[in-house]
């Protein structure tokens, strides 16, 4: 009855489902010298669980990092600062030639519009010569 049990409780194990009490009788079982040759495969796992159960980690655990990481993190600090100021003054320049360019094409259009006007000026006043000339033949044409 009491292999029976076993498998169950080794079948129970490896699904996950087995309390704490059940899991040290399974420990118990496997530590014992006799065991069914069905069975001796898990005789390892279930010594070694209760071997790393007494296991204790002895060492002092430093509670500040023994690496000064400080230095690292100035070092770290000064690269990003540098690449920083070039990748900004960088910026700086390419905006500064933009805005060159852009009052440029502002002085050019300006011209352009200038000359525009000033050609539109003289074709008013041909247009003024013309309406003149217009009256004129219509006087010259209404009194015959």
């Amino acid at each position: 009855m009491e292999l029976d049990n076993i498998e169950k409780l080794v079948e129970k194990y490896f699904e996950a489902n087995t309390t704490v009490a059940e899991e040290e009788q399974l420990r118990d079982y496997f530590s014992q010298e006799k065991v069914a040759t069905h069975l001796e495969q898990y005789k390892p796992m279930f010594n070694y669980f209760s071997i790393a159960k007494e296991e204790r980690y002895t060492k002092q655990v430093p509670l500040k990092p023994s690496v000064n990481y400080y230095k690292w993190i100035s070092v770290a600090a000064a690269v990003v600062l540098t690449f920083g100021i070039y990748f900004g003054n960088q910026y700086q320049e390419n905006k500064r030639l933009e805005q060159e360019k852009a009052e440029y094409a502002y002085q050019e259009t300006k011209k352009a519009f200038e000359l525009l006007a000033e050609n539109f000026n003289r074709g008013t006043e041909k247009v003024a010569y013309l309406k003149e000339f217009e009256e004129a033949k219509q006087k010259i044409y209404n009194n015959n």
